[in-house]
C-alpha cells in the first residue's frame, strides 16, 4: 500500500516539475521573441507621433462571441468594438516606448454613463503612462462632453455646438388610459420605491418616486459635472452654469475654456505638429514619412509646406510598436456575462445590433448561466471568475437560481461581481453572493425590492362586446387569467408570495454583504442608488473598470502582480446557446400589444418581479 502511494507521489511530483518547465520554457521564448521584434521595431526607426483610434456606436464590455461558419458566411457587419478590445489596445500603447501619444475620434458613441466612464477611466490609465491624448468629436452633448473633458487636449470642428443640456427623465402614467379602455391592473407592492409598476395603478408620481428620482439625478449631475470641470481645470459652478446657456457655438465653447481647438480633421496633423513632444520622439519623427499634406484651401496653390505630426492608424500602428515581455501565468481569469433581462429559459442576445423595435433585446437565461457556472467550477486552470452583471433584474426563480451557482461556486474559487451600466434588482441579487463587488461612481443599482403586477381585460371586452368563456377545473384555476380580478383570497396569496421574496432577497443581502437583517430596510425598500451612493452604504465594496476588477481578483485569488505577469482573462460562452436569435415582441409603447391575450397570459404568469427604474437620461 505505501509502496503504490509513493509511486502515485512520485508521478505527481514528476507531472508538476515538467509542467512548471515547459512553463518556464514558454515565458523565456516569449521574452526572446519580444526582445527580437522590439530590437528590429527600433533598427527600423519606427517612432511615431500619435496613433489614430475611431470609436463610435455600442462599446460592449466584452467582445462577441466567436460566429459560426455559417455566421460568417453571411454579409454580416464587423462586431462593434468592445471595451475589452479597446482596452487591448491602450494597454499596447501604454507600453510601447516608440509611441507619443493616442488621437482618439469618437464619432458618436451610444453608450450608458459607466460605459462613459470606463472609457475614460481608460483614457487616464494611458495618460498616467505618459502618454499624450487627443479627442477630436464634433459631438459635445453631456455623454461626449463626459468622456472628451478628460483629453490632454480637446479638438472640435467649427460647426460644433456645445450642447450638453444635462439629464432628462420621465414616465408615462397610464391609469386613467387603462380606465377609459375597461383595463385594470392590480398590483402589489410592499416596497415603496420599488415604482416599476405604479404607472399602470397611479395618476401621478407619488412622493418615494419622487425622492427617488431627485436623489439619483442629483447624484448622477454631480458627477458628470465635477469630472467634466476636473477635466478642464475649471470650478464646477462655471460649468453647470455654461450648461445653462446651451446651445454654446465652437467659438464660444473655446473662449470659455471648454475646447482647446477648433479645426478639422484634415487638419489634425499640422495642429499636432505645433504640441511638444518627448526628444526621443520629436529627433526620429524627422525620418519618418508624415502623413498626407492637408488640401490647400485655394485652387492651384503650392503644397502646403507646414510641419505635420506622424499621424498612423491603429491597423497599422499595432504592427509597429515596441511591447513589453512578461511572464504568462499557468493559471487563469474566467468571465462570464450576465447581460439584458433575467429570465427562465436559455439566454438569447441579437446576432447583430440593429436599430428596429421588433427585434428582442439581451436575455440572461438562467438554463445557460446555471450550466457555464458548473462548467467553470470543473475547471481546474481557472484560479477565479470576474463575473459581469449589466441586467434591470427580472425573475426572481430565475435569479434564485442563478445566485445559488454563484453561491457554490465562490466556496471554491473567489468570483468578483464587476457591474456595467445598471446591475439592479434581479442584477444586484446575483452579485451579492460575490466575494467582491465592484462598480463604477456611476453604475445604477439596488432596488432590493419585488413587485408583482397583474393586468385583467374584463371591462375592455365587455365594451367591445367580446363574449370570452372560460372552464375551469380547480377553485383558483384562473389565477393568472386576464379575464377576471383576483378574489379576495388570491390577493391574500399573492401578498404573501411577495412578502416571501422580499424577505429572501434581504437574507441573500445580508448574508452576501454581512450586514444585520433587521438594519436592511433603509437600504432597501426597492431602492436605487448610483455606485457611489452604493459604495456609502456598503452594497459595494470598491470603484473601477474592468482593468481595476482583474487586478482585484488576482490578489483574491492569489495571482501573480498583473502589471509584471499576463494573466490570461478568458471569456466563457456556451457552446450550444452562445448565440441565439430572439423571437419577436411587441413594442411596450403601443396599447395593443399589451391589450392581445397572448402578451397579458405571458404577463400575468410572472407574478414576482425584480425589476427597477428605467430611467431615461
Amino acid at each position: 500500500m505505501s509502496d503504490s502511494k509513493s509511486s502515485n507521489d512520485f508521478f505527481t511530483t514528476l507531472g508538476h516539475e515538467l509542467k512548471q518547465l515547459w512553463q518556464d520554457l514558454g515565458n523565456a521564448g516569449r521574452q526572446t521573441a519580444v526582445s527580437l521584434r522590439n530590437g528590429l521595431r527600433r533598427l527600423r526607426r519606427t517612432e511615431l507621433d500619435y496613433v489614430v483610434m475611431a470609436i463610435g456606436g455600442a462599446m460592449p464590455e466584452r467582445a462577441d462571441p466567436p460566429r459560426s461558419f455559417i455566421e460568417r458566411q453571411l454579409p454580416l457587419p464587423n462586431p462593434a468594438l468592445s471595451l475589452e478590445e479597446f482596452n487591448e489596445r491602450l494597454a499596447r500603447l501604454a507600453e510601447a516606448d516608440n509611441i507619443h501619444g493616442l488621437v482618439l475620434v469618437c464619432q458618436g458613441v451610444s453608450a450608458g454613463f459607466a460605459t462613459m466612464q470606463n472609457i475614460r477611466r481608460s483614457l487616464e490609465r494611458l495618460k498616467a503612462a505618459g502618454k499624450t491624448v487627443v479627442v477630436y468629436t464634433p459631438y459635445l452633448d453631456l455623454r461626449h462632453y463626459f468622456l472628451a473633458s478628460v483629453a490632454d487636449r480637446l479638438i472640435i470642428p467649427p460647426t460644433t455646438q456645445f450642447d450638453a443640456y444635462g439629464l432628462h427623465s420621465e414616465i408615462t402614467y397610464l391609469k386613467n388610459g387603462l380606465d377609459r379602455l375597461g383595463v385594470g391592473a392590480e398590483v402589489v407592492q410592499i416596497s415603496p420605491y420599488k415604482a416599476s409598476a405604479n404607472p399602470y395603478v397611479n395618476e401621478a408620481m407619488t412622493p418615494e418616486e419622487k425622492e427617488q428620482f431627485d436623489w439619483l439625478l442629483d447624484d448622477l449631475f454631480d458627477q458628470l459635472t465635477q469630472a467634466m470641470a476636473d477635466g478642464r481645470s475649471l470650478p464646477q459652478t462655471t460649468v453647470q452654469e455654461l450648461m445653462n446657456q446651451v446651445p454654446l457655438t465652437a467659438e464660444a465653447a473655446l473662449a470659455a475654456g471648454l475646447v482647446d481647438n477648433i479645426a478639422y480633421q484634415d487638419e489634425l496633423a499640422y495642429l499636432l505638429a505645433e504640441l511638444p513632444k518627448t526628444d526621443e520622439t520629436a529627433e526620429s519623427s524627422e525620418t519618418e514619412e508624415a502623413t498626407e499634406p492637408a488640401e490647400a484651401t485655394e485652387p492651384n496653390s503650392a503644397p502646403d509646406e507646414r510641419p505635420q505630426a506622424v499621424l498612423v492608424d491603429w491597423p497599422r500602428a499595432e504592427r509597429r510598436l515596441t511591447e513589453a515581455a512578461r511572464q504568462r501565468s499557468r493559471k487563469f481569469i474566467g468571465v462570464i456575462s450576465i447581460e439584458g433581462a433575467i429570465n427562465m429559459g436559455s439566454s438569447q442576445s441579437p446576432p447583430i445590433d440593429l436599430p428596429i423595435p421588433l427585434i428582442g433585446g439581451q436575455i440572461a437565461g438562467e438554463q445557460t448561466l446555471v450550466y457555464l457556472l458548473r462548467q467553470a467550477e470543473q475547471l481546474d486552470d481557472m484560479a477565479g471568475l470576474i463575473l459581469y452583471v449589466n441586467s434591470p433584474g427580472g425573475s426572481a426563480l430565475a435569479s434564485d437560481l442563478i445566485g445559488r451557482e454563484i453561491q457554490r461556486l465562490n466556496q471554491k474559487k473567489p468570483v468578483l461581481a464587476y457591474m456595467g451600466n445598471t446591475a439592479a434588482s434581479g442584477g444586484y441579487y446575483v452579485s451579492a453572493y460575490a466575494r467582491h463587488i465592484m462598480s463604477q461612481p456611476l453604475t445604477v443599482t439596488g432596488s432590493i425590492g419585488v413587485v408583482g403586477v397583474r393586468l385583467h381585460t374584463q371591462g375592455l371586452y365587455e365594451k367591445l362586446g367580446v363574449n370570452r368563456v372560460a372552464l375551469n377545473r380547480g377553485e383558483h384555476a384562473g389565477f393568472f387569467s386576464d379575464m377576471r380580478p383576483l378574489t379576495p383570497d388570491e390577493r391574500t396569496t399573492w401578498e404573501n408570495l411577495i412578502v416571501h421574496a422580499y424577505g429572501q432577497f434581504k437574507a441573500v443581502v445580508a448574508e452576501g454583504r454581512q450586514l444585520p437583517y433587521d438594519e436592511l430596510d433603509p437600504i432597501c425598500l426597492g431602492r436605487v442608488w448610483t455606485g457611489r451612493q452604493a459604495l456609502a452604504r456598503q452594497l459595494v465594496d470598491s470603484h473601477g473598470d474592468f482593468i481595476d476588477a482583474v487586478h482585484k481578483l488576482a490578489e483574491l485569488a492569489d495571482l501573480p502582480d498583473p502589471t509584471s505577469h499576463d494573466i490570461p482573462v478568458v471569456n466563457l460562452y456556451a457552446k450550444q446557446t452562445r448565440h441565439v436569435t430572439p423571437q419577436p415582441f411587441e413594442m411596450a409603447e403601443s396599447l395593443v400589444s399589451w391589450l392581445s391575450p397572448e402578451r397579458l397570459a405571458a404577463f400575468n404568469q410572472k407574478p414576482l418581479f425584480l425589476s427597477p427604474y428605467f430611467i431615461k437620461l
